[in-house]
């Protein structure tokens, strides 16, 4: 289970580093990498096992949902996290989320969500501003 916020920043090539505490689970699982879109706008970064549980679960969707496909399964781009704990975020995914430089990494459980770091902070302060989902009326805190 990953979780936990991670500030991060990109290097000139687009190159990010995991952070020290996720890359001993992450070397578990081969040390690949499958990085998509998120609706949000931000990226999800998935241990190559689980993505190979969301994709099938993706896949299997009806024809409805051929879109969703798409942005999911399509914009998807294996990569390997090299000896450094590096993963090279491409320019597609990097442009398609906003990113440019400073990034926050969340820990997601299964996975990660990358975000541009002001993108992110404007968000999380819009949402910590709005009435909670109903979902969380009787959630005790």
């Amino acid at each position: 289970m990953f979780q936990g916020a991670s500030s991060l920043s990109l290097d000139a090539k687009g190159r990010l580093s995991m952070p020290t505490r996720h890359r001993d689970a992450l070397i578990a699982a081969a040390s690949q990498l499958t990085i998509t879109k998120h609706p949000h706008g931000c990226l999800m970064v998935f241990p190559r096992n689980e993505w190979e549980l969301f994709r099938e679960r993706i896949a299997a969707l009806p024809m409805q949902a051929q879109w969703w496909k798409r942005i999911f399964l399509g914009n998807a781009m294996d990569v390997d996290m090299d000896g450094a704990g590096r993963v090279l975020i491409s320019p597609e995914l990097r442009t398609a989320a906003g990113i440019t430089k400073d990034a926050v990494l969340l820990g997601m459980g299964g996975y990660f969500e990358l975000w541009d770091a002001q993108v992110y902070a404007a968000k999380e302060a819009e949402a910590m501003q709005a009435e909670m989902p109903d979902v969380f009326k009787d959630f005790s805190f």
